[in-house]
């Protein structure tokens, strides 16, 4: 529940003004030379097998970033600009005119999309060349990246119209959609104390090379500018639909069977361990807000209490011999992304992807069923469900299309248990952006919220075992 989209839905404003962002001393200028300095000539092929005469057209010049991901080997473009929180439209501008140096701004409409909890985000719409014929083919001319090629990354964020889109996915084949779109993520007040966002652009490099996501076109002081991806964002009701749960149990499965960072040889520390670790070194003993202090310390201060509650959970937990996978470990609903014209699913936001247990990544997803800014935890998925939902996504894991009832049980007891987990983790998780955040939502509250469903299903959920039958279900029922 961490990353930028924790809204259901994106709604925004169009805007083509703004103020002027806080950059770098003549920040365009810089970039201008640093463009002049670093470019050399490189052709770029897109993946988009579909028409090999717009692939052609995206050969570009390309300049040399400031970071290069080992893992894949790709190259991430820096524009050294800072864009301020309360001004983000200009700031996006000043990005477009690096990264986009051919569109004119007079030409592209800007959407401020629905606030999130931790970051802002603004989509970026060029509509001048949009009609724009390449010859006979039919097929709309891309808008080419002069002194910037696109580098192949993460992290498509959507827009509820299902406009831009040229390409269908073939296979594992990263999938290319418009070039007249681009997303710019402003990152939140100090979300560095949480994020690892080297760790976050190698993630989203990584899973490109799997087909998992689309491209990361730059990054930038404070933020990411990637591609855009048509389709809707899942709600409470959408994601029990029969036509979308399998294909996230199935999106799940592939990325948890396929994905694995080249060169890691030892056991991967689980991402809940080791990140909960440090977001309770982070909590303060006293808030700065009295309010806020006043709040919270009962309950959660000292800190210690609260790890101690973790360090028990996390001990029974392990020994539960959830494998270890590459996990998205924040799926919330607004971070699914419904195509319908293509029946597929994309997953956004890789800010905690690592590796972690199968049963947390799985059971966080069944939590954030609940919502976010209406929670109801009376929505947590029923038995039935859940069960239907873990043997589709165990048929993609194993690739067997006979899953015993015993697997299915094994990994539901798994899953509620991780669940728990889950709770503690966005309680942690809610205190420290209580404490830093600068985005007008009660952190406090949600605190309250995930540590109160957490002792309510504590007992229930500890006392599940697999060896027990599972009264109710059986797989003649599906």
């Amino acid at each position: 529940m961490g990353t930028e989209t924790k809204s259901n839905s994106y709604t925004g404003q169009i805007s083509t003004s703004g103020g002027n962002p806080k950059v770098m001393k003549d920040s365009l200028s810089l970039v201008r030379q640093a463009v002049k300095q670093h470019s050399q000539l490189n052709s770029v092929q897109n993946n988009c097998t579909s028409n090999s005469e717009i692939d052609n057209e995206r050969k570009t010049s390309d300049i040399r970033p400031k970071q290069k991901d080992q893992s894949t080997n790709e190259l991430v473009p820096f524009v050294p600009i800072f864009v301020e929180e309360a001004d983000v439209i200009q700031g996006a501008k000043e990005l477009l005119k690096v990264i986009r140096p051919t569109w004119d701004l007079s030409h592209v409409e800007f959407k401020s999309f629905t606030d999130g909890i931790t970051n802002k985000l603004v989509g970026c719409f060029h509509k001048e060349n949009k009609k724009l014929k390449h010859g006979d083919s039919g097929s709309y001319l891309p808008i080419k990246t002069l002194g910037l090629s696109p580098v192949h990354g993460e992290n498509p964020v959507i827009i509820e119209k299902e406009e831009f889109s040229n390409c269908t996915p073939s296979g594992d084949a990263p999938v290319q959609y418009s070039d007249n779109v681009v997303l710019v993520r402003i990152y939140g007040n100090k979300t560095d104390l949480l994020i690892d966002r080297k760790a976050e652009t190698q993630n989203f490099l990584l899973l490109h090379t799997y087909g998992l996501a689309p491209s990361l076109y730059a990054t930038f002081k404070n933020g990411l500018v990637y591609e855009y991806v048509p389709g809707t964002t899942l709600n409470t009701e959408s994601v029990l639909g029969p036509e979308i749960w399998p294909l996230v149990a199935r999106r799940m499965a592939e990325m948890h069977r396929k994905v694995k960072k080249t060169g890691d040889t030892s056991k991967p520390l689980p991402m809940i361990w080791k990140k909960t670790q440090s977001f309770l070194d982070l909590v303060p003993e006293r808030f700065t807000d009295a309010e806020k202090h006043k709040r919270v310390k009962d309950t959660f201060l000292p800190i210690a209490r609260l790890r101690e509650e973790f360090n028990k959970l996390y001990e029974y937990l392990e020994a539960l011999d959830s494998p270890i996978v590459f996990s998205h470990n924040d799926l919330l609903l607004g971070n699914v992304i419904y195509t319908k014209s293509l029946n597929t699913v994309n997953f956004i936001d890789y800010e905690y992807a690592d590796y972690n247990f199968q049963a947390f990544d799985i059971g966080n997803h069944f939590a954030e069923m609940c919502g976010v800014d209406e929670v109801d935890y009376t929505r947590y998925p029923k038995l039935d469900f859940q069960l239907q939902w873990l043997r589709v996504y165990l048929e993609e894991y194993l690739q067997r299309s006979h899953i015993k009832n015993e697997e299915v049980n094994l990994l539901y007891v798994q899953v509620n248990q991780f669940a728990l987990a889950s709770h503690i983790f966005w309680t942690v998780w809610s205190l420290l952006q209580a404490e830093h955040s600068t985005i007008d939502f009660d952190y406090v509250g949600y605190a309250f919220l995930r540590y109160n469903e957490y002792l309510a299903r504590k007992e229930e959920f500890l006392s599940l075992s697999a060896a027990e039958r599972i009264e109710g279900y059986s797989p003649a029922t599906q």
